[in-house]
């Protein structure tokens, strides 16, 4: 088990690219099954989610091999259409294998998926959405049994809500129904359009995606591809929240910052400077940063529920009062205990949370999720003294190497051994047992410039 240490009170400075997006390689991986043969994925980074969506399709039959950053998968050789638990267990991604496998073999069986415990989440919009494309579901001793019966049919589907999953999972059981399918209400994200880019790269019809309808031609045969993932707006996200908490300059490379308004007029608006260019955000921050207008989160191109930890971990150490309102998890509030830990001032009303800047100070903490662990290492940037985070399986399922790129930006942080003696009653499970140690700067360098 490790910890990430951290010495705080060192500007950033310096040039990162971006890795691949977490939220788009995953249901790309999966799509990777409507086409028989082999696809070719770049920019897949390192994550431990991707490592079990790769264990995934080994169990399915698929040929899986990586070099680097890319990723090869040969799914001439499906053979099953059973997801273990285990790995259903270890992400909420893994639900998109339900519209996958039915769009290929028109049968799945799986159980429901895991990932952090960010509060209710249920599947249901996924479920409905399947049936009426004419998928049969059941549930059968905490598993799901799902057929096609006579076949999958388009038609218009509506969702209540824009659920990424959801729309994601219809997308690609919709790529093997007969006709055309309308998607009404249709999540937004810039990962939704680079699934659709990867759907019609391999010989799919799909258009509309980015906005809130989406057609999807079903019935099209489908044909291995080679394909490049998209960067990953939340990573850039944490690095920008970084350099506000702990001052300095620095230069993103290989990101689109289209994708990343909200999150950009946030940072301006507490007093950071911002230039953009094309693949490129350059943002300086000289003084204390915060005291922003209310910040609500929202389904995109409103401000992600996944950037609100890190926004919040830099405006506790910054100055001025923010209320932030969060709109789409019941838990998206879990880190803050932690960051009290450090001297935060922040105080809680159901959804909303009032952030009064202030100097932080070093303290051991612990990751209670993916976004908070990395809200942390935010926090422990800007704090006096040095802090430890644990919880780093947290962690390492969204960042490659959160601890190589910070200490390219010029940050003072190592990866040590956890000692027993400073694990904290009834936190023994989330300070990472399982956690494989994270590679070293050096190690993934190569990657990183492939970037």
């Amino acid at each position: 088990m490790y910890q990430l240490e951290i010495a705080g009170g060192h500007p950033l400075r310096g040039e990162l690219p971006v890795q691949g997006a977490k939220n788009s390689v995953l249901p790309i991986l999966t799509a990777v099954l409507l086409a028989p043969g082999e696809s070719v994925i770049h920019n897949c980074p390192d994550l431990s989610d991707v490592a079990a969506t790769l264990e995934i399709l080994r169990g399915l039959g698929c040929s899986v091999r990586r070099e680097g950053d890319t990723v090869t998968v040969d799914a001439a050789g499906l053979t099953g259409a059973s997801v273990s638990r285990q790995l259903m267990e270890e992400m909420r991604s893994s639900v998109l294998f339900l519209g996958a496998l039915l769009g290929r073999l028109g049968q799945a069986e799986l159980s429901y998926p895991g990932g952090c415990q960010l509060g209710p989440r249920p599947i249901d919009l996924h479920l409905a959405a399947l049936r009426s494309l004419g998928a049969e579901i059941r549930e059968e001793q905490g598993l799901l049994m799902a057929d096609v019966g006579t076949g999958l049919r388009g038609r218009t589907v509506c969702l209540p809500t824009p659920s990424v999953g959801a729309t994601e999972n219809v997308m690609l059981a919709a790529c093997g129904a007969r006709g055309v399918t309308t998607l009404v209400g249709a999540a937004r994200e810039p990962e939704i359009v680079d699934l659709q880019g990867l759907l019609n790269r391999m010989g799919g019809e799909v258009r509309g995606a980015g906005g809130s309808v989406i057609q999807i031609r079903g019935g099209r045969p489908l044909h291995p591809t080679e394909y490049t993932v998209m960067s990953d707006r939340i990573a850039a996200a944490t690095y920008l929240c970084a350099a506000a908490a702990a001052g300095g300059a620095i230069r993103l490379t290989a990101v689109e910052p289209g994708s990343l308004t909200a999150v950009l007029s946030c940072l301006e608006e507490g007093g950071c400077r911002i230039r953009t260019g094309r693949q490129r955000i350059d943002l300086v921050c000289r003084r204390p940063f915060g005291g922003l207008r209310t910040v609500r989160t929202a389904p995109y191109p409103g401000f992600p529920t996944d950037a609100q930890p890190l926004l919040m971990a830099a405006l506790a150490a910054g100055q001025g009062t923010t209320m932030i309102e969060e709109n789409l998890f019941d838990n998206r509030y879990r880190h803050v205990d932690e960051l009290a830990r450090m001297g935060a001032d922040i105080r809680l009303s159901g959804r909303v949370a009032v952030v009064t800047g202030q100097p932080l100070h070093a303290a051991p903490v612990c990751s209670t999720d993916l976004r908070g662990g990395a809200a942390l290492a935010v926090a422990a940037l800007a704090a006096e003294g040095t802090s430890r985070i644990g919880g780093l399986g947290y962690i390492q399922r969204g960042y490659q190497n959160l601890q190589g790129d910070l200490s390219r930006l010029g940050a003072e942080v190592r990866l040590v051994e956890e000692a027993p003696e400073l694990l904290r009653k009834g936190q023994e499970r989330t300070y990472g047992v399982g956690t494989k140690k994270p590679k070293t700067e050096a190690e993934t360098q190569p990657a990183q410039r492939a970037v």
